[in-house]
């Protein structure tokens, strides 16, 4: 696997997750369609927090703060959100391509971030980034057919 091979699959993800934020636009892109669920906003916002810390943190050794509760109660304006999106994408390529894939982890993540259950590498660590990645756009695509499915069913 080469980088730019994994940047094409995470970059279609975050596309995928991206594309949907944008369709359902400011309004929707926050709505939890029931109760418990996440909205597709709040989504892509956790998904840049994982790119964030473990890719960035992790990975590239840079100082992160991270508030992974409020990543799943954010909400607001799709454009920022978009723009953030952009620039994580720009910074996910620096960070995998300075990545010693072998090499050991540059922090120890909390217990409590839900990563895997192993002593992990840097490699390792970038394809726990696209396991979230791809996870939450399967997820996402079901919370965008739900949330319009309700709108439609209201008219």
């Amino acid at each position: 696997m080469t980088d730019d091979d994994y940047l094409y699959f995470t970059g279609r993800a975050l596309d995928g997750m991206a594309g949907i934020v944008a369709d359902l636009g400011d309004d929707l892109a926050n709505v939890r369609p029931q109760p418990g669920a996440n909205s597709p906003y709040a989504l892509l916002t956790h998904c840049l927090g994982v790119m964030s810390y473990w890719a960035g943190a992790l990975v590239a050794a840079r100082a992160i703060e991270r508030d992974r509760d409020a990543e799943f109660t954010s909400s607001g304006p799709v454009g920022p959100l978009l723009e953030r999106v952009a620039a994580a994408r720009a910074r996910l390529a620096e960070d995998v391509r300075a990545a010693v894939p072998a090499g050991p982890l540059r922090g120890t993540p909390p217990a409590s971030f839900a990563g895997p259950a192993r002593e992990l590498t840097q490699g390792a660590a970038l394809l726990h980034v696209y396991e979230e990645l791809a996870q939450h756009h399967g997820q996402m695509e079901i919370l965008r057919d739900a949330i319009l499915a309700g709108k439609d069913a209201a008219r």
